[in-house]
């Protein structure tokens, strides 16, 4: 069933090219049009919506050579702090980065040694109250609240993209909507649309609502949204090593970030998937969307929901061959990520790394509760299961 505040008018299905969510989104998804458009389509209707926008995009062809990787913008640097409270001291060490386990994807190997220093990371990912209070003192709006920039689009998309209609370059942002039945688990286009009005007040559209969820995590904040209220909190994005070795928890040997045991239906560990993904939700463990933070048990170090929930982001531009570029039997310190951008599957897009995993979260799809598993979007697109925690270096002095 789809989501009941999505009405037929705001809802647009994710690969019809032009009404996609954040701009570096939007030239990811143009791109995945044309690599896609000999696939047979399983959905009616929208298959056909799908080739007449095709038909719109002369331009585009699967033979367009791949660009050269997007080069990286440096992240502000760090305030003053002003308060180290709901924060957990990370000891910091050496600990083996990755996985090369059967169950692995290709970007997570191969395993390599790194240390990193102590820092400070937040207990729980910051909640709608805490994102609030940030919007209240400063005024800020984020990316989905405001009205995609079509200069700045097309700088994305390939040359030659012809300009959609004015009418359609409103603000929104991407949702997940259930299935109404099994569906290829290859094209996840199937269950994610571009959703207008969709921001983080109205998580899935424009009727829905925050309202009594001030201790859930907040969602639909792009990466740029995350580093504003970080360097407004006096803090800044954990690196995507320092976000791993937090959530191992201090022991190398687990392979979750509860211990050894798989997910569990009866007694789930964390907020995931349960049941068929992505058209049925059994909800065994009580929440069929975001949950409070807190709502689970904690892992070794005293931080919550470094498994499940949402999907939250670091610091480092994302690559597939990170770790191939850095493994050199060498131990790697406090590294900080590559310096420029580049996805295969998506080349057109420059990306952040994501974490952590979320309530969409499966072991038959994409299993990102495991505390290697890497996941990457643009850095100007929220989405309906994405939101973040502030990190502190551990030689930044707090204010009493």
């Amino acid at each position: 069933m789809k989501s009941a505040d999505v009405s037929s008018s705001t809802r647009v299905v994710v690969f019809v090219p032009y009404l996609t969510g954040g701009l570096l989104a939007l030239a990811a998804l143009v791109w995945a049009i044309a690599r896609d458009h000999n696939r047979p389509s399983d959905q009616g209707a929208a298959g056909a919506s799908t080739l007449s926008a095709l038909s719109a995009l002369s331009a585009l062809s699967a033979k367009d050579e791949v660009p050269k990787a997007i080069k990286a913008i440096e992240p502000p640097k760090l305030p003053t702090a002003r308060d180290h409270a709901g924060m957990v001291w990370i000891p910091g060490g050496t600990f083996v980065m990755g996985s090369d386990e059967l169950d692995s994807k290709p970007d997570e190997r191969p395993a390599h040694l790194v240390r990193i220093d102590p820092f400070w990371l937040d207990e729980t990912e910051v909640t709608n109250a805490q994102f609030r209070r940030f919007v209240e003192a400063t005024g800020y709006r984020t990316i989905a609240e405001r009205k995609p920039d079509w200069e700045e689009l097309k700088k994305q998309l390939p040359p030659g993209t012809l300009q959609p209609p004015a009418s359609t370059l409103v603000p929104g942002s991407l949702v997940f909507e259930p299935t109404d039945h099994p569906v290829p688990l290859d094209n996840h286009a199937r269950w994610w649309a571009w959703v207008a009005g969709a921001d983080w007040k109205h998580p899935t559209g424009p009727s829905s609502t925050i309202e009594g969820k001030d201790d859930h995590p907040v969602v639909q904040v792009a990466w740029v949204d995350a580093v504003a209220y970080a360097q407004w909190a006096g803090k800044r994005l954990p690196t995507e090593a320092e976000w791993e070795f937090a959530a191992r928890g201090g022991d190398p040997n687990q392979k979750y970030v509860w211990g050894n045991d798989d997910i569990s239906d009866d007694h789930p560990q964390a907020n995931v998937w349960q049941g068929a993904f992505p058209y049925r939700n059994d909800a065994r463990d009580g929440f069929s969307g975001t949950s409070p933070v807190r709502s689970f048990k904690p892992n070794a170090f005293g931080l919550y929901d470094m498994a499940g929930n949402v999907w939250e982001h670091c610091s480092d531009w994302y690559r597939h061959d990170t770790y191939l570029r850095r493994a050199r039997g060498k131990l790697v310190e406090n590294p900080t990520g590559p310096e420029d951008s580049f996805d295969p599957e998506e080349p057109f897009a420059a990306k952040r790394v994501v974490r952590g995993g979320s309530f969409l979260c499966n072991g038959c799809y994409c299993a990102g509760y495991r505390p290697t598993a890497r996941m990457k979007t643009p850095p100007d697109t929220g989405h309906s299961h994405t939101g973040f925690r502030c990190a502190l270096s551990s030689g930044v002095h707090w204010k009493k």
